[in-house]
């Protein structure tokens, strides 16, 4: 206090709701979540892959792994961009729909009447029991070899089968030879070509197809060829 018995305090300005300096600026406003990474698709479709072949082993069904993720299991790309495919036989399809439901996956059943899908790790898995218009067969499955899937053991297709049922399923509504020729250049040593023609190399489309493998030196040309 001074001498004359005044409060020394500096003076305060009364207060205003809602008053602020202008240098403070609006409200802070919280900092952006970044945004998530890309989804490695490739891992996704194999784990669930994995998760599937797994519980059909566990299950006891025969089955084998097809499509790209058998291409992989071969030894071909790791760029996985659609989904995982099981072969089953007919006969077991009920059996194995009962199975992924009790593991709390949904079955969907399509217009096709050859095959099941289900959804793991958000990635579409198609249960097949037929391959290019024929039944998926016990002796297919008996030809399957057991093979490492990033680190899961499954039965998965022999080479030639795999092959035979792409470029069968070849026709003039659907033949993308891009799609199916670096996967037989990747099995190539694997198959026995003899087998490929002998059972659907008079059809046009797989015929052509083979011919293109001729001319490209993937495979070598019949006898009396050049």
């Amino acid at each position: 206090m001074t001498q004359n018995g005044e409060e020394t305090a500096p003076h305060r300005r009364p207060e205003i709701a809602g008053l602020r300096l202008a240098m403070d600026g609006p409200d802070p406003q919280p900092a952006p979540e970044p945004p998530e990474l890309p989804q490695d698709r490739s891992q996704a479709i194999l784990e669930a892959a994995k998760q599937i072949g797994a519980l059909l082993k566990r299950a006891g069904h025969p089955f084998a792994l097809a499509g790209s993720v058998a291409v992989y299991a071969h030894g071909g790309s790791r760029y996985l961009q659609h989904d995982a495919d099981f072969a089953i036989l007919p006969d077991d399809a009920e059996a194995v729909a009962a199975s992924l439901r009790e593991a709390g996956l949904a079955v969907r059943t399509p217009p096709e009447d050859w095959l099941l899908k289900t959804t793991c790790h958000g990635q579409n898995v198609d249960i097949i029991f037929e391959l290019a218009h024929e039944p998926v067969t016990r002796d297919m499955l008996d030809r399957a070899h057991v093979l490492p899937v990033d680190s899961v053991l499954m039965p998965v297709l022999c080479p030639t089968d795999l092959i035979r049922s792409l470029i069968s399923a070849f026709s003039e509504h659907y033949c993308d030879f891009g799609s199916v020729l670096p996967v037989a250049r990747a099995v190539r040593e694997k198959v026995d070509w003899d087998v490929v023609r002998a059972t659907c190399g008079d059809e046009p489309m797989p015929a052509a197809f083979l011919f293109l493998l001729e001319r490209l030196n993937v495979i070598e040309p019949t006898e009396g060829q050049s």
